[in-house]
Formats: C-alpha cells, structure tokens, sequence
C-alpha cells in the first residue's frame, strides 16, 4: 500500500468515526432535550431515545409523578416505546442514549431488553447531587434480605412451584 493509499484510508476512518461522533451527539441532544422536556413539565430531569439502525424507535423522559408510576423512569419509557414500535421484548441491535447513568431500577431493565450498548452524559454522582441518589439501593442489595429496610421474607407455599412447573412443561412458551 503506498502512502497516499494508507493516508486516504486514514482519512476515510478519520471522517467515518466523526460522524459516528456526531451522530452520537445528536441522539445524545434528543436524549437531553427530553430530559429538558421533563422538568419544564413536572417530571424529573432525565430523558432517553433508543435507536436501531441510525433511527429513533423509542423515546421517554421521566413520568413518575405526572403517571403517579415509580417505574416510569426515562429508560423504561424508551425502552416499553421501542419495543411497541417493533413489536419485540428484545432490543437486540439498539442503543440506549440516557441523559443519565441508569440507577438499578433501569440497570435491570436495560439488561432484560438486550440493548447492545448504552451511552449516558450525567453521571450517579450529578444525579446524587440534586437529590436522586440511589446509593441506597445499591446498599440494600448488598445485604441479608430480612435486614433490608423493607424485609423480604419467603413464604413456604407448597402450591407456588405448581405455576413454574407448568412453565417449565409448556411446550410452545415463548423464552426470554
């Protein structure tokens, strides 16, 4: 391969990863502009987009007091719009832009969809620091469940296992 050869293949990748940059950047702004969005509504400052194959499928931005809805986070809204749009509860070959790092609650969610990548521009910490701090959660996680601030106690139920019986021998389920 000559020089020049090598240089315009260089150029090429150069201008190629800038416009996956900007792309990145503008589905980062929609994120952030739903975000905006948001707060001058009522909500919490977070938004996000889901995107498949360089287009938006599905967009959210925090609903929780305005749908008095705990889990009506930014991600899951994104991420319940996607999958109605493409009629799939997987999000293989997706990305997620947030307008912030996901907190447990959404870190769950984001995992069950299969989304491939995940890109955030607040952090944990800025989040903290306006009062979302989920450091709690991350706490109780850790511990022995009976000293968790809400106690999960299991029942002993002969019955309970009959239904996952039933799903295990279910010969047309559909696995997720």
């Amino acid at each position: 391969m000559s020089f020049n050869d090598y240089f315009e293949c260089i150029m090429e990748e150069t201008i190629l990863a800038f416009m996956m940059e900007d792309e990145k950047s503008k589905f980062m702004k929609m994120a952030i502009d739903l975000a905006d969005h948001s707060v001058q509504s009522g909500g919490g400052p977070f938004g996000a987009v889901v995107v498949k194959d360089g287009k938006v499928i599905g967009k959210g931005h925090n609903q929780v007091t305005s749908n008095a809805d705990p889990t009506a986070h930014a991600e899951v809204m994104a991420i319940r719009d996607a999958c109605q749009q493409i009629q799939n509860f997987e999000l293989q070959g997706c990305q997620l832009y947030t307008s912030c790092e996901p907190c447990p609650m959404c870190l769950g969610a984001i995992y069950w969809s299969r989304v491939d990548v995940v890109y955030y521009a607040n952090t944990q910490s800025d989040a903290a620091a306006i009062g979302f701090d989920d450091q709690f959660i991350y706490d109780e996680i850790a511990i022995n469940q009976e000293q968790r601030k809400i106690p999960f106690l299991k029942l002993d139920i002969p019955s309970a296992i009959a239904t996952f019986n039933a799903w295990a021998n279910k010969e047309d389920k559909i696995e997720y």
